[in-house]
């Protein structure tokens, strides 16, 4: 049985997939926790054969935020900013990387577990599935997770989460745009399954360039975004596999391409 807080595989395709392994502390992520996907995240980053990353959980839930009981251990300002420090950075990463992520979720995400899920590119969830940023119950805003929240949902929709703490099930999350897709819990393995095969079937430099400028552009004026945009797709079909793929729409059939 593995003792790691997060298991990590990658198949021959190229398909990664990080599991939060703390059941019985409902995956809260623990300076343990974090250390390791931040770990793993850089690895990926690093790696050329990876092509998506698909982040899941053991046990009921996906993720209840932050370790509480580390957290009130430790009662230093000290302590906590450098602990939210490493939250933030771990949370960047996985925007940073090349490739795309999906969260697969099976069950509760709260506070950051459910920032977690609002960083991921992709979110996929069981039905069953429950969402909330719940400090505030606590008298704790849950301050980090509202950066990602409020660039998921409308702002309204994400004060009323951060403010209330109420949770919403996955068919609301799904309407507020927290996730893509709603499914049943036996069908959340082939759902995710679907956007990994479509992305496996675009160039992984097309996606990339993609990803990088999707969110940078977000935080930029709409003048300046559509500069960077404009520069990207310059870039993009200079590459072998934009020329490739749009003489092969011109000749009326598949790009022929050496390595995806």
């Amino acid at each position: 049985m593995s003792t790691a807080a997060v298991e990590k595989t990658q198949d021959a395709r190229g398909v990664v997939h990080l599991r939060l392994n703390r059941p019985d502390a409902f995956n809260a992520l623990s300076r343990e926790v974090m250390t390791e996907l931040q770990q793993h995240l850089d690895a990926i980053a690093q790696d050329e054969q990876a092509r998506v990353v698909v982040i899941a959980a053991a046990g009921k839930a996906f993720c209840a935020g932050h370790d509480l009981r580390e957290m009130r251990a430790t009662p230093s300002q000290a302590f906590y900013e450098d602990l939210f420090g490493q939250c933030s950075r771990m949370m960047l990463s996985l925007q940073a990387l090349p490739v795309p992520v999906i969260a697969q979720v099976q069950g509760i995400a709260t506070a950051a577990g459910c920032q977690l899920v609002a960083m991921c590119d992709l979110a996929v969830a069981a039905n069953t599935a429950r969402f909330a940023v719940s400090g505030v119950n606590l008298g704790l805003f849950c301050a980090t997770p509202s950066v990602a929240l409020s660039r998921n949902l409308s702002r309204k929709a994400a004060f009323e989460m951060l403010v209330t703490g109420q949770f919403i099930g996955a068919d609301e999350a799904l309407t507020k745009g927290l996730l893509n897709a709603v499914c049943a819990p036996v069908a959340l393995d082939e759902t995710v399954a679907h956007y990994v095969e479509s992305i496996l079937q675009k160039p992984r430099v097309a996606l990339a360039l993609g990803k990088q400028l999707f969110y940078r552009q977000l935080e930029q004026g709409i003048a300046a975004a559509y500069d960077s945009a404009g520069q990207t797709m310059a870039c993009n079909m200079m590459d072998e596999t934009a020329l490739e793929g749009v003489q092969a729409f011109i000749d009326k059939r598949t790009p022929s391409w050496r390595s995806a």
